[in-house]
């Protein structure tokens, strides 16, 4: 955690920046005396501090320096609004809980299309994989959290776990604890349901979050974070769990139809909305040190208009695909309920995208959609089963 200058009485190691070797042995005597209150030797630290920095193995100078110090030494508005929120608050943000909806989405999805094409599901199973992704996901919460750290992104960031515990190395090995069990989990699923195409595909959902967040690649730092997510959640994990289920349920090849298809695009269209939209209260830490989201390109006012155009081509792409009949009616009426929920987001992001307070919560309306529209998708696919238990979709790919 960066140390608090002057105020504080025991210092940390600054884990996310990499300074000279005169600063190192300074630092490290400052560390190891701890309790210093004297303002002149903090100010003379916090000068020498700032006087090097690196930012992902690179020396910074210039404006991105003197960014990141404004940042650090003059926190905006809703960084400085958010020193009245409780700890009870920041630690509920830290869990992120809600995120977890994108684990719950694409598993009950492709459960649900696999139910629609073989009358038989495994609840064994479904545990398995849902465990198994919960895991998965708290490995990318928290490396996240650890490499944005890295870089400096997360310098004002309170609910950041790494900031929360003090500890980056702890966080990363937790981190990796989480994603090695959670594989675990995947591959033992994979090998009872005998599926090899599903392991390949959650191997490919794993890599786009690796190289979404981790280095050398870092790819959400150049704007490619939508399209990671999107194929990551949605072709590749709804139709691997898709594939897993069919495979537990006694049915040596499951095909790939039309309706799993087109449903994990639906299901991506939704997740790559939460991730667009968890980027609006974090545009000034994203520009002090050079991460290129969408938001920091094109700016909040383009951004509002981005969204309210995917909750359109969402809900338009939903009815293309019922009358192709690429999905069932039933899942396409249950879907279309949930349009004042896209509304929602629209009018919320559309109001609000200029405060840094509010904006904050544009995520969780997202992540509202996604579970609503989710479920909606799914309930309407095991309404199909049920009632005809006939026309199943002929099988597009084998």
């Amino acid at each position: 955690m960066v140390p608090k200058f002057c105020t504080q009485t025991s210092w940390r190691p600054a884990l996310h920046l990499q300074h000279t070797h005169n600063f190192t042995r300074c630092y490290a005597v400052a560390s190891l005396l701890g309790g210093l209150k004297s303002s002149s030797w903090c100010c003379f630290s916090r000068r020498l501090y700032y006087k090097h920095i690196h930012i992902g193995g690179i020396e910074v100078h210039g404006e991105r320096r003197r960014e990141l110090v404004r940042l650090k030494s003059q926190p905006d508005e809703a960084v400085a609004h958010e020193d009245d929120i409780s700890n009870a608050t920041l630690v509920w943000r830290a869990i992120k809980l809600p995120i977890y909806s994108v684990a719950l989405v694409p598993l009950t999805v492709g459960t649900a299309a696999a139910y629609l094409q073989t009358g038989l599901c495994s609840a064994k199973q479904y545990v398995l994989l849902l465990s198994s992704s919960v895991l998965i996901i708290t490995w990318l919460n928290l490396s996240n959290d650890v490499y944005d750290f890295d870089t400096g992104a997360d310098i004002n960031k309170k609910e950041s776990v790494v900031n929360m515990i003090g500890s980056r190395s702890r966080t990363l090995m937790a981190a990796l604890l989480f994603l090695g069990v959670g594989s675990m989990g995947l591959v033992w699923a994979s090998m009872e349901a005998g599926n090899v195409r599903s392991m390949l595909l959650l191997a490919s959902a794993i890599t786009c979050g690796y190289i979404y967040q981790c280095p050398p690649f870092r790819l959400s730092y150049r704007g490619l974070g939508e399209p990671l997510c999107f194929a990551a959640f949605g072709p590749f994990a709804t139709t691997a769990f898709y594939l897993l289920q069919g495979g537990s349920t006694r049915v040596e090849t499951l095909p790939i139809t039309g309706t799993i298809l087109a449903a994990s695009v639906l299901v991506g269209i939704t997740t790559s909305l939460i991730l667009f939209c968890s980027h609006f209260h974090q545009i000034p830490g994203d520009k002090a040190v050079g991460k290129l989201s969408p938001l920091v390109r094109i700016g909040t006012e383009t951004g509002s208009n981005v969204v309210k155009m995917s909750v359109i081509s969402l809900y338009s792409l939903l009815f293309l695909l019922g009358i192709c009949k690429a999905l069932p009616i039933t899942s396409t009426f249950l879907c279309a309920l949930t349009l004042p929920m896209g509304k929602l987001v629209v009018s919320f992001v559309s109001d609000n995208h200029q405060d840094k307070t509010k904006i904050f919560m544009a995520k969780y309306f997202c992540v509202r959609l996604h579970a609503l529209f989710g479920a909606a998708l799914a309930a309407g696919m095991v309404a199909t089963r049920l009632i005809t238990r006939t026309g199943l979709p002929r099988p597009i790919l084998t």
